[in-house]
């Protein structure tokens, strides 16, 4: 602990953001740099606890009480050195975890949290800029190959971690470049691509091999791999989008969030779009269903193309403003969040549900719903929802974004060729180690846990790669 009354001296302070009027027209990340002595102010107020609660609330464990207090000393090389221990892609999670550790964290019982997530992104980028973050390709070479399929972020954790076991390890992605969620489903305005493409710099220089455009099961089958790969593993992530069946479902003007936040992405790239597929929220009342971080980012984009209206609507009620009784420290807590795209404008409206999509000449141009309650629990725990007589309303909407969540990975083709187990959720059944029914088929990330954190995936890659590693010595 490098200054024991550093958490009664200094506030949480995190970076700054740039003004709203700037960023929304633009794609570039929100925060602005975190300055070194804010950072080293705030690596002061870690109160280094007995039993650091915030590695419990981190599912990759980071040991972050130590990486604090070497901020505080100055000690940035050894800072990243301790983030590398427990994560391969600090300079990810730094940008985009919600930061369960903070939740976790010992000082937020009645006062604001240390700045964690702000923290390990300093930390990144410090080591990024002074040239500390190089390839290690391994020493000893075992000639085993493993294939993996998909390359978000459990992908590249595994990929990674197994070159630097010393097996021969190529990536496949059917999209046109490598990335997966962080590439596609994340906004750069929360994460800038250049900083996903001087990590697959290095890891290229260390030996992995990425293919992409090519998609298995239909590029490359199953049979292929099985005969020229000794371990594969499923990281194809949750893409199987959740719908809103409801009447007008078929109304042009309706899309999932992820066909929207992608296009939009390309175009940040540089592509072409073609303009019969374009989807723009420019000049049109949007509607976003859905209050996760999918709903947020979509929000964020359309402020960004210039929505004449953002409206937001969610089926839960509201959280409350502290953290709900239900979620006491230091479990992830139920309350109200803002996120930088909510700041930027458009209403949220809570407790409501969507009953109809109405429109003209097959185009959509409004939505009816009706306000809900919820019951008390039943004796399973559920809440019933039941609607309010006389509320129902309607919202212009000449674009809907639909951000319900995943149901789990695409089962068809691939999967199913493998055949490997799924378990009582659709996603594929693995055990301690990772590996699914199939002997040499291993699976992680999303595709085995369902929709979850990048952080998750992250340490469901690391954990697979040990599990993989341990098959190919036994072979």
């Amino acid at each position: 602990m490098g200054k024991i009354t550093g958490f009664m001296e200094h506030p949480r302070r995190m970076p700054d953001k740039r003004p709203v009027e700037d960023r929304v027209r633009d794609y570039l990340e929100v925060y602005e740099h975190f300055p070194e002595e804010r950072a080293r102010e705030q690596g002061a107020r870690c109160m280094d606890c007995a039993i650091p609660f915030c590695q419990q609330g981190c599912p990759l464990g980071n040991l972050i009480p130590d990486w604090n207090d070497l901020v505080y000393r100055g000690q940035w090389l050894e800072a990243i050195e301790r983030l590398h221990a427990t994560n391969n892609f600090p300079e990810f999670t730094g940008r985009i975890c919600p930061a369960p550790c903070e939740a976790a964290c010992v000082l937020g019982i009645n006062d604001d949290p240390v700045t964690i997530e702000m923290m390990e992104h300093a930390i990144a980028d410090r080591a990024w800029d002074e040239g500390w973050v190089k390839p290690e390709p391994p020493a000893i070479l075992t000639g085993k190959r493993v294939a993996i399929i998909g390359s978000g972020p459990a992908g590249l954790a595994a990929a990674q971690e197994l070159r630097r076991a010393g097996h021969e390890v190529t990536v496949f992605e059917k999209g046109d470049r490598i990335g997966g969620l962080l590439r596609y489903g994340i906004p750069d305005f929360k994460l800038e691509k250049w900083v996903i493409e001087r990590r697959l710099d290095q890891m290229k220089a260390e030996g992995v091999v990425f293919r992409t455009g090519v998609h298995a099961g239909v590029d490359v089958t199953a049979g292929d791999l099985r005969r020229d790969f000794q371990a594969i593993l499923i990281a194809t992530g949750a893409e199987a989008s959740r719908d809103l069946a409801i009447p007008g479902r078929d109304l042009e003007g309706i899309q999932l969030a992820m066909h929207f936040l992608p296009q939009q992405n390309r175009r940040v790239a540089g592509d072409a779009v073609d303009p019969a597929e374009a989807i723009s929220a420019k000049g049109r009342h949007a509607v976003v269903i859905g209050g996760g971080d999918t709903g947020s980012d979509c929000i964020g984009t359309c402020h960004r193309q210039g929505a004449l209206s953002v409206t937001n609507i969610e089926l839960l009620e509201r959280p409350p403003d502290d953290r709900s009784p239900s979620t006491p420290w230091p479990e992830w807590p139920l309350l109200f969040r803002t996120s930088t795209s909510h700041e930027e404008g458009g209403e949220r409206r809570f407790a409501v549900m969507t009953k109809r999509f109405v429109g003209e000449n097959g185009r959509v141009n409004a939505l009816e719903a009706v306000k809900i309650r919820f019951g008390a629990p039943d004796a399973s725990g559920r809440r019933p929802l039941e609607e309010i007589p006389g509320s129902g309303f309607r919202i212009p909407a000449d674009l809907v974004l639909l951000a319900l969540g995943f149901t789990g990975p695409v089962q068809e083709g691939f999967v199913r060729d493998l055949g490997v187990k799924l378990d009582a959720r659709g996603n594929v059944a693995a055990d301690g180690r990772y590996m699914s029914s199939e002997p040499g088929i291993f699976a992680a990330g999303d595709a085995r846990r369902g929709q979850s954190l990048v952080v998750w995936a992250i340490r469901e890659g690391r954990d697979a790669a040990q599990g993989i590693d341990a098959y190919l010595g036994g072979l």
